[in-house]
């Protein structure tokens, strides 16, 4: 029988959640920037599932171009839910990461290279000893030219991986939908806590785009 974890709710099964924003931090932890904006004119937005989201925020935070990142929950039915309510896998949402960058620096490109070589794209509703629909891997795309270069960059990797001998990508492509900011004590984790778990880990396969292959 699966489990509720790995199986997403519906609208009748999901937990009600809540109209109010969960309380989170004003700004970044290590970059000393508004998590919730004014964004420079120009920058652009970028969000991601793969994993604990622990690792996953300090992957993006690190790499020059990014202006901010924030941990939060999409793609899913219940409207800012808590940390707990996302574990219990009745609220369908998914550990997220948002990503803002100055274009000019990086690429949309460059960030999607970094997700699928920064985790393991083909294990469905886990990653690592991670389990559940809230650790599945995600690109929830914000206009068309995100889709567009989400979806030929999978195709792009599942070559790379099919020559490795890896599985089938499962990672979800689809429309960003809310964006619900996780709380305070979830934003930039791991420079508060150096010694906290991180669960994430790649496949030792290169993703060939960024390489000379287009995305």
């Amino acid at each position: 029988m699966l489990s509720p974890k790995t199986t997403l709710p519906t609208a009748e099964t999901a937990l009600p959640g809540r109209s109010t924003p969960l309380t989170t931090d004003e700004t970044h932890f290590v970059l000393g920037r508004p998590l919730k904006g004014p964004h420079p004119e120009g920058f652009q937005t970028a969000l991601f599932g793969m994993g604990c989201f622990w690792g996953v925020e300090r992957k993006f935070w690190s790499l020059p171009g990014v202006w901010v990142t924030s941990v939060g929950y999409s793609g899913g039915i219940t409207p800012n839910p808590t940390y707990e309510e996302t574990c219990t896998g009745l609220t369908g949402q998914t550990e997220v990461v948002q990503v803002v960058f100055d274009p000019s620096k990086i690429t949309y490109t460059e960030l999607l290279k970094t997700f699928w070589e920064g985790h393991d794209p083909t294990q469905g509703m886990r990653q690592g000893n991670d389990v559940g629909s809230t650790y599945r891997s995600a690109i929830y795309y914000l206009d068309a030219g995100q889709k567009a270069e989400a979806e030929a960059s999978r195709e792009a990797y599942q070559t790379a991986l099919t020559q490795a001998g890896r599985g089938t990508i499962t990672t979800e492509i689809t429309e960003a939908g809310p964006y619900y900011f996780a709380e305070g004590y979830h934003q930039g984790y791991l420079a508060k806590n150096p010694n906290g778990y991180c669960g994430i880990g790649g496949t030792g396969v290169v993703c060939p785009i960024g390489v000379g292959v287009a995305a």
